[in-house]
């Protein structure tokens, strides 16, 4: 016998109400207004654009026609990202803390949406089919018979070697923060060395390197974190790019072209000529 299985099934163990609403995200390569920096409301342009401050930003923006999304949406925010035409993957969940009424305009209304945990443990592994692309979004009511077309295995991720990591900033992050790289924490945690980043928006290099009492994943995590990792240089230009988040901190829009590249390592006890 073969089990047809629905978004509402699939989800019931986390606890999956009424209380949600759907929205899918897909890429719009090159569709953005070059004259002016970049802003939320521009589309996302591809996986470097997935860092989750800046997929909040642009979910956060809605049009203030409540014929396109609705006046009082749901508390949790389930986003989801095409990946094909009717497959869509879960990114993951914002918590609505409601409208933030002092920041609309004639045209946009922003809400004030923070990460949340729901449905965490199929961030990544979720796919369903969305049966119609034109729509971009959906109450709950609707959302709960799409068809789930695969909950895939979160294996670990295996160390390729050092001449074989490449890694765009958003998969960076990744890297640093989820247990299936603990093969490369591993690798990354024993070794210094010299490094490349590019920025694929440019070609523009930064060769930086990790010695002394630091670690190339330490290093890396403090790229993660960020995007300037404490360099003058990139941290001059986050701030010319994007300015600065809440509290001061120095957003990571900037380093979403980024790619990262290990070009030598050595072990602690290597002394590093400096030129």
């Amino acid at each position: 016998m073969v089990m047809w299985l629905t978004m509402q099934y699939a989800t019931a163990p986390t606890g999956l109400s009424t209380n949600i609403h759907l929205i899918r995200h897909s890429f719009s390569p090159g569709v953005y207004d070059a004259s002016h920096v970049f802003g939320a409301e521009d589309p996302l342009q591809g996986p470097q654009d997935l860092a989750q401050e800046r997929v909040l930003d642009y979910t956060r923006s809605q049009n203030i026609s409540t014929r396109r999304f609705p006046a009082d949406p749901a508390r949790y925010w389930v986003i989801l990202i095409a990946d094909g035409q009717r497959r869509s993957r879960l990114y993951g969940t914002f918590e609505n803390h409601g409208e933030v009424l002092a920041e609309r305009t004639e045209t946009r209304r922003y809400w004030d949406l923070r990460p949340s945990n729901f449905l965490a443990p199929l961030v990544g592994r979720l796919v369903v089919e969305w049966d119609n692309p034109r729509t971009w979004h959906r109450r709950a009511v609707s959302a709960a018979n799409l068809p789930v077309l695969e909950i895939a295995d979160r294996g670990k991720v295996l160390f390729p070697g050092f001449d074989r990591v490449l890694l765009t900033h958003h998969e960076l992050c990744e890297m640093t923060t989820d247990h299936r790289y603990a093969d490369w924490w591993v690798a990354l945690s024993e070794v210094q060395g010299i490094y490349v980043i590019t920025d694929s928006s440019n070609g523009k290099q930064y060769v930086g390197k990790a010695d002394g009492a630091e670690r190339i994943l330490q290093r890396w995590t403090s790229y993660a974190r960020d995007g300037h990792g404490g360099n003058l240089a990139l941290r001059e230009l986050a701030f010319a790019s994007v300015g600065t988040g809440e509290g001061g901190r120095v957003k990571t829009d900037h380093a979403r072209h980024f790619v990262f590249r290990i070009l030598r390592v050595f072990g602690p006890s290597h002394v590093l000529v400096r030129s």
